[in-house]
């Protein structure tokens, strides 16, 4: 069995922090091969203390200001000696047998495993908040909340995604090398998204273990969406082609809900025809409506974005 580096980024929230490394060392599986990286990012709340106490098998990386989800990532995975990098939130539950399906579904896929990922519980309600990510109509990555049916997991435990979260992630370190790690030109968002499309680009199947379901608290941390508008833009200015390509058959099934139900369905007959072939995966390539429509719907986000936020500073 391949060694595993988990790695977590610290930014107070303590007693989130404690109650996830006690689940998480109770839920490891025996003779699991590992070690426990903690970056502290700047915490203020006896984080530093509690580290302090702390031995093998956790490192501990103290960084000397807040230098956010990227960058923590980062120096944790350039220290890490696994085969295979974990990346957890802080703020998880992490119930009894949650992390075999996530290798499995990473062995499963073998050399062409990109990004791994598995089905997230909001905390509060027990509603499903992650089963992967899509591409909205307004051009924008978005959670996937409907979770497959207990007998479809069984005979398809795996489902391959464009993207996920961060908050739970599974990479071999080799291929995070490749890829160069998280754009530190996001802060605390978007980052996740962004390395995923670049696993995509390189040829890699990103997934979601549909067996392993944890729990999240989901963004307690100060300061966690301060910036998502602007790591928005910058994710669009940089990705908006492929994004408008993934989001096309989503658009598709919405133009054929919108124009042909009711009494006063559209009359084009031959466009309608490419939107239901696409929408039934018949067709290889999305209608060039169907991509205009898309790429209308990412102008009217940068033309939002010219109104609220000031001019970007950097590509």
């Amino acid at each position: 069995m391949p060694k595993v580096s988990v790695i977590t980024s610290l930014f107070n929230c303590l007693a989130h922090t404690q109650a996830m490394v006690a689940g998480l060392q109770e839920t490891l599986p025996r003779g699991l091969d590992h070690e426990i990286i903690l970056i502290d990012d700047g915490s203020t709340d006896g984080t530093r203390a509690w580290l302090a106490t702390l031995g093998p098998p956790f490192r501990v990386l103290l960084n000397e200001r807040n230098l956010g989800f990227g960058a923590s990532n980062n120096r944790g995975a350039a220290l890490a000696s696994g085969d295979l990098l974990l990346l957890l939130n802080n703020d998880l539950i992490l119930p009894p047998g949650w992390l075999p399906p996530l290798l499995a579904a990473h062995r499963r896929l073998g050399d062409r495993a990109g990004l791994v990922g598995n089905v997230q519980l909001a905390a509060a309600t027990g509603a499903v908040d992650h089963a992967g990510m899509r591409v909205g109509l307004h051009g924008k990555p978005e959670h996937i909340r409907e979770q497959r049916p207990a007998p479809g997991r069984a005979f398809a435990p795996v489902r391959r995604v464009a993207f996920l979260t961060g908050a739970c992630l599974l990479v071999s370190s080799a291929l995070w090398r490749r890829l160069g790690g998280f754009d530190e030109t996001f802060v605390n968002g978007c980052e996740d998204v962004d390395l995923c499309l670049r696993a995509r680009a390189a040829g890699q199947v990103n997934a979601v273990a549909l067996r392993s379901v944890i729990r999240h608290h989901i963004s307690p941390s100060p300061g966690r969406n301060l910036h998502n508008e602007q790591n928005s833009r910058r994710l669009l200015r940089r990705w908006g082609g492929e994004l408008a390509r993934l989001g096309a058959r989503r658009w598709c099934r919405d133009y054929l809900v919108r124009e042909w139900t009711g009494a006063h369905a559209a009359a084009d007959h031959a466009q309608a025809g490419a939107a239901l072939l696409y929408a039934l995966h018949l067709r290889a390539t999305p209608p060039a409506f169907a991509l205009a429509g898309m790429h209308a719907a990412l102008a009217r986000e940068f033309a939002r974005w010219d109104h609220i936020l000031p001019p970007e500073t950097a590509a």
